[in-house]
């Protein structure tokens, strides 16, 4: 990557209520920042180019979550200090998509199209490196109950990269709060596995990004987990539902975007199904969490107006817990589909592909960081910024 002229989105704000540990920018009346990452698998990349805009921009996460591919971002980012974070993830990407697919692609899309499904063919057949391997047996031929009957590739590889870019113990440390979503197997609940709660080891990682049927299910004490996504490929709502009260800047990055081109064959069709089944729908659960809070207010201005001696004591603790609720700014970026890429883009990890991803993240967040008015904490409840949603609003 090449560096770029740093950004500088303002003075720096008033003292937060709950001053961060992790130094940096931070509007007026911010408590903290959080980066929420969904899964995507080679898509991941465009989260690093969003990091590498923030870090540019001296505004530094004191929350990161994620989802698989995110749950690796979010790891990496954590789990390194300030001054390495970029430099860890830049040797993560390079890594895992280390590999040779054409000595050289002509211009034009309709090339570009065939060396990506090369690459991703490439994927299938030889796994990535760093990060997972093919089992020498196919899972079909392999006896039921057997280590490798349940997936096709071995991710043993992926545990050996995390451990090698990510400190554990700094997630650990809990400086930065720290929390990657997974589901059981057996039970089907959803689960997010929390540095304020757990002590976070590879296996957690692994587990949220372990998607069947590519790879295995990771076991964490006597459970086994799967990747997130297939219940829920957006962490957002694990940020909804606290109640610290702070006051929160969000970056949620998304890698599928809900809206589309209506499909024209079955490429198409395969390609618009996994953008709609990842998307996770972020924009509906900030639209329900504006209703709820909408609701709130109204049960307070209802409670605070009946005298205290008709209130019992648990309306009066309502009243008083409802009197408080913080206020949230979201920034929501979107990686948008190039025209050449089909519905195997998120397992294309050739190096170009990657660096493309990267590159957009980066402009997309370079652009949001312009609209100086976005990063400012709303009065009351909660509001959504998104850059690409204003651009189609330009162009009606």
């Amino acid at each position: 990557m090449d560096a770029k002229a740093p950004f500088n989105p303002g003075e720096p704000g008033r003292p937060s209520r709950a001053p961060a540990k992790n130094l940096g920018w931070r509007p007026e009346h911010c408590d903290q920042i959080a980066l929420i990452f969904q899964g995507g698998g080679a898509l991941g990349a465009y989260q690093a180019g969003v990091y590498e805009a923030l870090h540019e921009a001296n505004i530094e996460p004191d929350w990161v979550t994620g989802v698989s591919i995110g749950a690796i971002n979010a790891a990496i980012i954590a789990g390194n200090p300030r001054e390495e974070r970029l430099d860890r993830l830049r040797a993560f990407w390079q890594k895992i998509t280390d590999r040779h697919v054409w000595a050289y692609t002509p211009d034009g899309d309709i090339y570009r199209r065939a060396r990506n499904a090369t690459s991703a063919m490439m994927t299938m057949t030889l796994g990535q490196p760093g990060f997972f391997k093919p089992h020498e047996v196919n899972p079909w031929l392999n006896a039921s109950g057997a280590k490798a009957a349940t997936s096709f590739y071995d991710s043993t590889p992926l545990g050996d990269t995390l451990r090698e870019f990510v400190d554990f113990s700094l997630i650990n440390d809990r400086n930065t709060r720290f929390a990657v979503g997974a589901v059981n197997v057996q039970s089907g609940n959803f689960i997010y596995f929390d540095n304020r709660n757990e002590i976070i080891g590879p296996e957690h990682i692994m587990a949220s990004g372990a998607l069947p049927p590519a790879l295995p299910m990771v076991k964490i004490g006597t459970d086994y987990y799967w990747d997130g996504g297939i219940v829920s490929n957006t962490p957002l709502q694990h940020l909804l539902d606290q109640d610290d009260l702070r006051n929160t800047l969000v970056f949620q990055v998304d890698l599928f975007s809900a809206q589309g081109e209506l499909p024209r064959d079955m490429a198409d069709v395969l390609g618009r199904h996994k953008d709609i089944m990842y998307s996770s729908r972020t924009r509906y659960n900030t639209d329900m969490y504006q209703r709820l809070r909408a609701w709130k207010n109204h049960a307070y201005e209802a409670l605070a107006k009946m005298p205290d001696h008709l209130l019992s004591d648990a309306d009066r603790k309502l009243r008083d817990e409802l009197a408080e609720m913080p206020d949230i700014t979201i920034l929501h970026l979107i990686y948008q589909q190039k025209a050449y890429e089909g519905h195997a883009k998120d397992y294309d990890f050739s190096g170009t592909s990657m660096r493309e991803h990267w590159q957009s993240g980066y402009e997309d967040t370079r652009r949001t960081l312009m609209h100086h008015a976005w990063l400012q904490m709303p009065e009351s409840g909660i509001i959504v910024h998104d850059v690409h949603r204003l651009r189609e609003n330009e162009r009606r």
